[in-house]
């Protein structure tokens, strides 16, 4: 059996400390990000919140790993890491790609021993697993997949435009919507946890009724917070962003009535 802290040390990162107590989260990033992304969200939420953020393989120090194609076999491997390196009751905040991850993670949780560890999911940026759409990114050139990042994150545009640097990007862009694009959920039992979602008002990749279909995927408590902006919308929604994510987490972890 791989080492806990090993697998902690290779798979997740805390940017700041937490109090004794502390609840949780679990950050799922976007396809083409890395953890680094919630290092913001880490200090804003610190110390009251014990802020983890995954590091997929493939992506800032583990660049020379090979990134995952398949959607399930990445939350097969991240539901081991959690059951074997994190302990207590858990949240989990992913964006995009993220979500979907975030769900599948807590899927196989819920089926295992640890199945009431994960008190509830915040999912962004994501539609439903119950609804499809037909994408096909993955399968278009670089110029191509580097089009449709901008397109949907005005602010890469500069960062992209240097080709060292998307040399470096482009094998995690493509192997991240290779990933995405081919998925499709698996039969199985809904979660019964709390989920809540949240969108931006102007997200080419998410209606209001593709965020809403999210309510089908647990027996639990469901909420809907839509936000002024794009598919990137919590960039420039920083604040609410983590006044939203401090009250989900407050309710999941509130105790239960007798």
């Amino acid at each position: 059996m791989a080492d806990p802290h090993a697998l902690r040390e290779l798979w997740l990162r805390q940017y700041h400390p937490a109090s004794d107590g502390a609840p949780t989260l679990v950050c799922f990033p976007y396809a083409g990000g890395a953890a680094s992304y919630f290092h913001p969200l880490s200090e804003a939420l610190s110390p009251g919140v014990r802020v983890l953020s995954l590091q997929y393989p493939g992506r800032q120090d583990r660049r020379a790993e090979p990134v995952h194609t398949d959607l399930h076999g990445l939350a097969d491997e991240i539901a081991r890491v959690l059951s074997g390196a994190v302990d207590g009751a858990v949240v989990f905040f992913g964006h995009s790609m993220g979500s979907t991850l975030a769900y599948e993670t807590a899927r196989r949780l819920a089926d295992g021993p640890d199945g009431e560890r994960v008190l509830g999911l915040v999912l962004s940026g994501r539609r439903a697993p119950s609804t499809v759409r037909h994408e096909t990114v993955h399968l278009r050139d670089d110029a191509g997949i580097l089009e449709e990042v901008v397109r949907l994150d005005r602010g890469s545009a500069a960062l992209l435009a240097d080709p060292d640097i998307a040399g470096m990007v482009l094998p995690v862009l493509r192997g991240d919507y290779t990933a995405v694009e081919t998925y499709a959920p698996r039969e199985g039992a809904r979660l019964h946890c709390p989920v809540s979602v949240l969108t931006g008002d102007a997200d080419p990749q998410v209606t209001a009724e593709e965020a809403g279909a999210w309510a089908g995927a647990t027996d639990g408590p469901f909420r809907l917070r839509t936000f002024p902006g794009g598919h990137f919308y919590l960039n420039a929604q920083r604040e609410a962003v983590n006044a939203a994510l401090a009250e989900d987490l407050a309710d999941f972890t509130r105790p239960a009535r007798v």
